[in-house]
């Protein structure tokens, strides 16, 4: 296995942001999943007691692991303020960046010179990021409850196609522990969180994404 000074994280990965569980894509032939047929109404009242508590964390920083669909590994400092903006600084020579400004997602790559921009409302992120967690229509695949951890699934086609992103959350305090975003390949990247603070003051131009160096970056290598 590469080390984590070694592994630089490809696009697909990074889109995932190893906010992805390993195994997620098989989720629902899982023991222990509640599988939740789509015209339920109902959501699982654990589901939305961690629900409305993360919806209320407006911000938060920490460390972060992520281990790609390979088992690659690297890891970093990530900030997050919502609604809608999150910033992961990876440690390593590639100097990734991936900051969402709560409009778009900029992947950066200082050591290749690359700038790619996405919008935030067509990535799994906008869940995570969202002012208010939206558990209706249908978006809760699964709910898994153990004595230490609490995994939901959620998905949104209108939002991200096929692609899924499972949550784990401590049962006891609903704080997020960990995320698995699955492509709609299957492949899955997942990220582990700890040293979490929460309720932190965080500089607005942490999240700030310079559009004028994306487009003459990639008019350039056009």
């Amino acid at each position: 296995m590469k080390t984590q000074t070694e592994f630089a994280p490809t696009r697909r990965q990074v889109l995932g942001l190893g906010l992805i569980l390993a195994g997620a894509a098989a989720i629902n032939v899982v023991p222990g999943f509640q599988l939740l047929a789509q015209a339920q109404a109902a959501v699982p009242p654990a589901a939305q007691k961690i629900a409305d508590h993360f919806s209320s964390v407006k911000s938060m920083s920490g460390e972060f692991v992520q281990f790609g669909p390979k088992g690659e590994q690297t890891g970093g400092k990530f900030f997050l303020e919502r609604p809608g903006k999150i910033r992961f600084n990876y440690d390593g020579s590639s100097n990734f960046r991936v900051i969402s400004d709560g409009k778009s997602v900029v992947i950066l790559n200082k050591k290749l010179n690359t700038s790619d921009l996405y919008p935030l409302s067509k990535t799994p992120l906008k869940l995570l990021l969202d002012d208010r967690i939206d558990l209706s229509g249908g978006r809760v695949k699964a709910v898994k409850e153990e004595d230490d951890l609490t995994t939901i699934q959620l998905s949104d086609k209108s939002v991200f196609g096929n692609a899924r992103i499972t949550m784990m959350f401590d049962p006891k305090s609903y704080e997020l522990r960990q995320w698995t975003i699955t492509d709609a390949q299957g492949k899955d990247t997942t990220v582990m969180i700890f040293n979490v603070k929460e309720g932190v003051s965080i500089p607005d131009d942490t999240f700030a994404i310079d559009y004028t160096a994306n487009r003459e970056l990639n008019t350039k290598t056009r």
